[in-house]
């Protein structure tokens, strides 16, 4: 049986590794890029490369060809602006109207834990109301808009904070003078995992849900950052201690480790 083609809307630090290991998986793929002298690193990768920009129109090579796919996964941000939750709705009005003319039939949505609230608790799929910051409101606006359409099928994953490879706590250390909210637990998860969960939704056609996707291991801001001044020889930066707990929330994967029977490849992200 011929596997699906997959088209990604974005190929970034975790786009382009996403297509990669989709290709060894025996998929055919193609995916985008906003920059010319990425599309040669594509083409190498054995994904079919396109130049395509959300600004907020969407323009580019040939958008009718690159949404010749079955399924579409997108990943691509809220882009800093003045009006970021306006000018994202736009870029996803674009978005939504050319999948109108397309045979895509299943879309994935790269979204972000953000969508929540501090609620001092964990936090599960369904407690994505009144998100804090302007990226997570517009996160959970266009997710609605992807849902609510009839044309397709949309899966939500919300991921953590990203991290593996050249993204570690060390990189972080030069803008930080001192550690605030040291009890705070962070909710992280590595670069490898968000491939396999990607990955699994896929083969298991797991279409129509809402998943979040965050490591089991919620480290706590103080050792976070006290095994990144260690990695890199500083000193330990000062810890502030906190006058009132921190608001804090722990995403709650289990939905997603039940529903993809998945095990992380890296419980604690950061260990």
């Amino acid at each position: 049986m011929q596997k699906e083609t997959i088209t990604i809307l974005g190929c970034g630090w975790l786009g382009l590794p996403l297509a990669e290991a989709l290709v060894k998986a025996g998929y055919a793929v193609k995916g985008s890029t906003t920059r010319e002298d990425k599309l040669e690193i594509l083409r190498d990768a054995g994904v079919e490369p396109y130049l395509v920009r959300l600004e907020p129109e969407m323009t580019g090579d040939d958008i009718v060809a690159f949404l010749q796919s079955d399924i579409l996964i997108v990943n691509i941000p809220p882009k800093r602006h003045e009006d970021l939750a306006e000018y994202h709705i736009e870029q996803f009005s674009s978005l939504i109207d050319a999948l109108g003319q397309s045979p895509v039939r299943s879309v994935l949505m790269v979204s972000s834990t953000s969508v929540y609230p501090s609620l001092n608790r964990d936090v599960k799929e369904e407690d994505a109301v009144e998100p804090e910051s302007p990226s997570g409101q517009a996160l959970l606006l266009v997710e609605e808009m992807l849902i609510q359409e009839s044309g397709f099928d949309t899966t939500v994953v919300r991921f953590g904070g990203l991290v593996g490879y050249d993204r570690n706590p060390e990189r972080y250390l030069t803008a930080l003078q001192e550690i605030t909210n040291p009890d705070q637990p962070m909710n992280l998860i590595h670069r490898d995992d968000c491939i396999n969960i990607i990955t699994e939704i896929i083969r298991l056609q797991q279409w129509g849900e809402v998943f979040n996707a965050c490591a089991p291991h919620h480290i706590l801001r103080r050792d976070y950052y006290g095994k990144a001044t260690a990695a890199a020889g500083m000193s330990p930066l000062p810890i502030v201690p906190s006058t009132e707990p921190a608001p804090f929330k722990v995403v709650n994967s289990d939905k997603l480790v039940n529903a993809l029977g998945y095990t992380f490849v890296h419980p604690d992200p950061v260990g």
